[in-house]
């Protein structure tokens, strides 16, 4: 029987070997076996209780966390479930030793804590915790691809509780789960709002939000709201991965003391998640305020920011909100000391919680609106360098909604609450907002190219809804707005001048100048998934963006267009340039243009490809003034000993005249 320690894990295993094909800038299709629960190795117990499965360091990773009424030694027994028969765990099942501590005298009982490793993509897998002939029933989760596309799910404050009807509160939340999983069964991560519960030590409370089992199926990525902080409940309960649990990331400065805090960040495929304990923001409480939770983003970010193609931040306290809490103190605080770091760093999506009310900002830079002419409703934005987009998740359970408020005078950037220029009846920086007093939850889509967030309606004014049922106002309408039905949904395209997505630096020409500029929108030339080729090596092949040349020079001097790539990543995987190679044509003449020579790709010894500076496109002197579409066909070769991921480059535009 295999036995390992459950101590932290420093940093994400971001290495795997090459399985039969190897993706060129684009994310491989992932698998999923399903979360369902399976049959009890033995009989249920009655002393182990509140278990809940938790995100790892990586995808290769999870933790599992429990109570129990005795102190004694406790573990997680681990299998592949087709190994399992009718339910019993094979004898050479995994066990992992678990951590753990006596709770609070409030809570009762004990807490344990148990790290996972080792898991392989794609599989289905059982696990249960105890000790021997004391086990719990037993519960599955499956992996996935462990690189390429996913989707994970944003929930904002259950707030298990907050309606004084504990068992509706209970129900809209089960029923959320239910939707939500029900509808996106490939989702991997459960990500939390914060405010799991209305009162910090509260076990019942934190009993009806740990029922529903979808929180042993899928890792719950916790977040520390308000009303969680005051208590050590929350730490007993959840287990993070790279956890720092430094005095300053605790609202009073005390780790010791009965409260909850601290930041940590993993890494899931192609995003760096990084969740801070918003409740520390002012120093004068005692601990290290939003100062403390900036220097520590920018640490992870400098260390691990490479590691991914995403960035999201995940922290209860809303700074761009559409509800009464938009207008708190604290909030206008954050929203004072956050933005600028989040830009410079190149954050690409905020999540938060808190104001029990849906909104997405408009993309913000240092604390603006990034381009004054977003309009309200975008489908598609494009943050360029700095840009950020700000999401607000509903109540999850129907516990609690906030109306929304009326912007004021104080003015539409930093910390102010004025009028959208756009429109007048929200707040500057709220692009979408929505209050019906329905359940709803966020979800996320990971693409190469693309963040996709939606907004999905899990409820209506029926109940299980207990504000509702309590007498309060609901606007849905069932026929129009069903149970699933999409409140907002937007893409988010990434800026592709940070080296990580094959595209091109853009000069502005003047007029009656020689210039160059992309023909349509400089997005990610996606050379799809590689094809493999005689058992030896991959192919893989596309088209440039189109390069339009304009020379409206008297002078009629000569002109040409280069282009070279840097080598192709995938976090700390790589291989050469030299690999790509391409033929030029000329699609549109004019400006005297004439093709560049063929390069072949440098596989099997033919050169250097594109990892020197080959010519596009050029013009003699004395050609006629006009313009001039330059394209090129991509031709990628890669050998079969390149790991497999989802690999970028950097083409490098460069253009020369006298």
């Amino acid at each position: 029987m295999r036995s390992n320690s459950s101590r932290q894990t420093h940093g994400p295993v971001r290495r795997r070997v090459a399985t039969g094909a190897t993706a060129a800038l684009l994310g491989l299709t992932v698998a999923f076996a399903g979360g369902q629960t399976t049959p009890a190795g033995a009989a249920e117990s009655t002393t182990v209780s509140g278990i809940v499965l938790g995100v790892g360091a990586d995808e290769t990773q999870r933790t599992v966390s429990w109570y129990s009424a005795a102190g004694t030694a406790q573990k997680v027994q681990l299998a592949p479930t087709a190994q399992l028969t009718g339910g019993a765990f094979p004898a050479d099942s995994a066990t992992f030793d678990a951590l753990g501590a006596k709770n609070i005298a409030t809570s009762g009982g004990y807490n344990h804590r148990a790290t996972l490793t080792g898991l392989k993509e794609n599989t289905a897998y059982s696990y249960r915790v105890g000790t021997e002939g004391n086990w719990s029933p037993a519960y599955s989760f499956a992996t996935q691809d462990f690189e390429g596309e996913y989707d994970f799910l944003f929930l904002g404050d259950p707030q298990i509780g907050s309606s004084g009807d504990l068992a509706q509160d209970q129900a809209g939340w089960q029923d959320t789960l239910d939707v939500a999983t029900k509808a996106n069964p490939k989702a991997e991560i459960l990500v939390s709002g914060g405010d799991q519960v209305e009162s910090a030590n509260n076990e019942s409370q934190w009993n009806s939000f740990l029922a529903p089992d979808q929180l042993r199926q899928y890792p719950w990525a916790a977040t520390i709201g308000n009303h969680d902080v005051g208590g050590k409940a929350y730490e007993q309960h959840f287990s993070t991965p790279n956890t720092d649990r430094s005095g300053g990331l605790y609202a009073n400065g005390d780790p010791a003391s009965n409260t909850s805090g601290g930041n940590y960040w993993y890494i899931y495929k192609d995003v760096l998640f990084i969740d801070l304990n918003s409740n520390s923001y002012a120093t004068s409480q005692g601990g290290g305020g939003d100062e403390a939770h900036t220097e520590y983003v920018t640490d992870v970010i400098n260390q691990h920011g490479s590691e991914a193609k995403w960035k999201v931040l995940v922290y209860h306290h809303s700074i761009y909100s559409p509800a009464s809490h938009a207008k708190d103190k604290d909030n206008k605080a954050r929203r004072v000391d956050f933005p600028t770091t989040f830009s410079e760093l190149g954050v690409d999506l905020v999540l938060q919680g808190h104001d029990h009310s849906y909104s997405r900002s408009y993309l913000i830079k240092n604390g603006e609106k990034a381009d004054p002419q977003e309009q309200p409703g975008a489908a598609d934005v494009y943050p360029g360098p700095g840009g950020v987009l700000y999401v607000t998740a509903n109540s999850a359970s129907g516990s609690k909604y906030y109306d929304v408020t009326a912007p004021d005078s104080s003015g539409t950037s930093g910390a102010g609450n004025g009028a959208d220029p756009l429109n007048p009846d929200r707040y500057w920086y709220n692009s979408v907002q929505n209050q019906e007093h329905v359940r709803t939850y966020v979800k996320v889509q990971v693409r190469d190219e693309k963040l996709v967030v939606e907004n999905i309606r899990s409820g209506n004014c029926d109940a299980p809804n207990s504000q509702v049922s309590q007498g309060d106002w609901c606007k849905n309408t069932t026929a129009a707005q069903p149970v699933g039905s999409v409140v907002d949904k937007v893409s988010v395209h990434p800026y592709n001048g940070d080296g990580q997505s094959l595209q091109v630096n853009v000069p502005k020409a003047a007029p009656g100048e020689f210039g160059w500029t992309i023909d349509g929108y400089n997005g990610l030339v996606d050379l799809g998934t590689a094809k493999e080729e005689n058992g030896d090596h991959f192919t893989a092949s596309g088209k440039i963006n189109p390069i339009l040349v304009s020379d409206t020079r008297r002078s009629l001097s000569p002109w040409a267009v280069s282009a070279d790539v840097s080598a192709f990543k995938d976090a700390d995987k790589t291989f050469a340039g030299s690999y790509l190679g391409w033929t030029p044509y000329v699609l549109d003449q004019g400006a005297g243009a004439k093709a560049g020579a063929q390069v072949p790709s440098g596989y099997d010894g033919k050169g250097e490809g594109l990892a020197v500076s080959r010519g596009l496109g050029s013009a003699p002197q004395g050609h006629a003034r006009g313009t001039a579409k330059l394209g090129a066909d991509l031709d990628l070769k890669i050998p079969d000993s390149v790991q497999k991921g989802g690999y970028r480059a950097t083409l490098t535009i460069t253009a020369l005249s006298s």
